[in-house]
This record gives structure tokens, C-alpha cells and sequence, in this order.
């Protein structure tokens, strides 16, 4: 099977369900974000060597998939095989939120991203995803979007920020705070 299909070659692209649409679409720009947020994140698991962070995001990468094929289809009520974010989902993403911070003293001040190299990644990935929040969005302002895939995107960066503390905490890595 090729790769290649020479459909796309004049600037569109297929939605799940067939639907032709400019590839510079809100909704292609969105799932397309998520796409990206994935692959950074598949960066981090790559360079990593604590399996925590492995048992955090891999679950992660794996709801993106379902985010982004939620946000590839025009209609996703409509496709009842289709899979969905839950409020469960977001659930869990709050209570590995608490779980992580636990044990990391509380903020009182911005902190510098950075740290260990993949501390830095996951900052990394927690910028992507805000971007991603903002182009799903802005999608939501012309087409329906589910509440749900909102608050998932919204609680992962909050998870991606703790999961950086988390992993420069274990390293033994102090936080740099901001100023002014």
C-alpha cells in the first residue's frame, strides 16, 4: 500500500466520513495541533528512562488519538463506532494531578521551564497543548465541539506543567522562579 495518494495536492484534505475541506480548515488546524502534541510527546517517551513518565503519558498519547479523530469528524454524534473523551478521562488526568503534586512544595511564583532535558520536553509539550486548546477553540466558535474535549486539553497542560515539576523534583533539579 502507498502512502502517497496525490489528493491532497491542491491544498485539501478528507475528514473522517469523506468530507472535503482546505487543509488550512479550523477543524484540520485543531486535530492537526493535537497531532503534533502527540509526536512531541512522543519525543519525551523516546528520551526517557523513568517509567513513570512513561505510565503517565502513554495512556495520554492514546486518548490524543481519540481527541484527534473526534475533531476529524464534522459530526462525531453521528458515528456511534466512534470513540470518544469522557469526563472520566478528565478525571483521571485529575487525580494524577494531585498524585504528582503531592509532594512538590507549592508555587509561589512563576517558574522558568526547564530543567532536566526532559522536564524541558514536557514544558515543551505543555505549550503545545495550550496551543492546541486555543486552535479547538477557536474551532468551537464556528462548529460544535464537546465540552468534554475542551476540559481534556485544558487538564493535560495542567498535567504536563505538574509532571515537569514532578520529574525536575525526583532529579533533585531546583525550580528557577521568575522575576522581574
Amino acid at each position: 500500500m502507498k502512502i502517497y495518494t496525490r489528493t491532497g495536492d491542491k491544498g485539501d484534505t478528507a475528514l473522517l466520513g469523506g468530507q472535503r475541506v482546505p487543509k488550512d480548515a479550523l477543524r484540520v488546524e485543531a486535530y492537526g495541533t493535537v497531532d503534533e502534541l502527540n509526536s512531541v510527546l512522543g519525543i519525551v517517551l523516546a528520551e526517557s528512562r523513568d517509567s513513570g513518565v512513561e505510565m503517565v503519558l502513554r495512556p495520554v498519547q492514546m486518548k490524543l488519538f481519540t481527541l484527534g479523530a473526534e475533531l476529524a469528524t464534522p459530526d462525531p454524534g453521528r458515528n456511534p463506532t466512534l470513540p470518544h473523551i469522557e469526563g472520566e478521562d478528565t478525571a483521571h488526568l485529575e487525580e494524577l494531578i494531585d498524585s504528582l503534586g503531592a509532594g512538590l512544595p507549592p508555587l509561589r511564583y512563576f517558574i522558568v521551564p526547564g530543567g532536566t532535558p526532559i522536564a524541558a520536553r514536557i514544558h515543551f509539550a505543555r505549550t503545545v497543548c495550550r496551543r492546541a486548546e486555543r486552535a479547538v477553540v477557536r474551532l468551537s466558535h464556528k462548529e460544535p465541539v464537546r465540552d468534554e474535549d475542551l476540559a481534556y486539553l485544558n487538564r493535560l497542560s495542567d498535567l504536563l506543567f505538574i509532571l515537569a515539576r514532578y520529574v525536575n523534583a525526583r532529579a533533585g533539579v531546583r525550580e528557577i522562579p521568575w522575576k522581574s
